[in-house]
C-alpha cells in the first residue's frame, strides 16, 4: 500500500453509541435535561428543474430546509425542567393575556427585546469515555409542542415521567468541541 492510501483510512476504529449524548439550553443553565432521546435534525436541499428537450434535469437548489428539533427528558420530581419548558411555551403563545408575551420578551434590564423569546442549545455527541467529540450548535430555539404528563394511580410499577418537546431554530452548526466547524 502506498503512503496515501493508509492516510485515506480511518484512525479510530471504535463506533459511535446511541448513549453518548446530553442535551442544554443557553436560557435555562440552572434546568438539567435528563434526556432520554435526542437527534440531529434532517436536513433537505431543495431542487430546481432545469428544462431539456428529453428529460427534465434535477438540479441543486438553493434553500436548506433544516426539520424539527426532538427532544425527550426525564421530568425531575419538582418538575422543575417540565415547568421552564411549559412557562416558556405558554409565554410566548399568551394563552390569558398579552401580558405573558411581553413579560417573556422583556430583558433583566427591563427592556423589550425580542430575542428574549429565543434560546441557543446544544446537542454534544460523546465518546466512549464521555467525552466531546462534536457539538451541535442550535441557534434561536423556541418550542412548539410539549408532551402531557399522565397521571394513573392503577400502575403497579413506578414508571418514572418523560415528557417530548418539539423546538424550531434557525440554523444549526456542527462543531469540533473546540468551536471549530468539522
Amino acid at each position: 500500500m502506498t503512503r496515501s492510501a493508509l492516510s485515506n483510512q480511518i484512525a479510530n476504529r471504535n463506533f459511535l453509541a446511541p448513549v453518548g449524548f446530553k442535551f442544554t439550553l443557553s436560557k435555562f443553565p440552572k434546568v438539567s435535561f435528563f434526556s432520554n432521546t435526542a437527534r440531529i435534525p434532517d436536513i433537505t436541499l431543495g431542487t430546481a428543474i432545469q428544462s431539456n428537450y428529453l428529460k427534465d434535469i434535477d438540479v441543486p437548489g438553493d434553500k436548506l430546509t433544516y426539520g424539527e428539533l426532538n427532544v425527550r427528558f426525564l421530568v425531575d420530581e419538582n418538575l422543575e425542567n417540565y415547568m421552564a419548558m411549559h412557562n416558556w411555551l405558554t409565554g410566548l403563545g399568551f394563552p390569558e393575556s398579552a401580558q405573558e408575551f411581553i413579560n417573556k420578551t422583556t430583558n433583566d434590564d427591563g427592556q423589550r427585546d425580542l430575542g428574549e423569546q429565543y434560546s441557543d442549545g446544544s446537542l454534544h455527541i460523546l465518546n466512549s469515555n464521555y467525552n466531546d467529540i462534536a457539538i451541535v450548535k442550535f441557534k434561536d430555539l423556541f418550542p412548539t409542542y410539549l408532551t402531557s404528563l399522565e397521571f394513573d394511580a392503577t400502575e403497579s410499577d413506578v414508571n418514572y415521567f418523560t415528557a417530548d418537546i418539539t423546538f424550531k431554530y434557525t440554523i444549526y452548526d456542527i462543531l469540533s468541541p473546540t468551536g471549530k466547524p468539522l
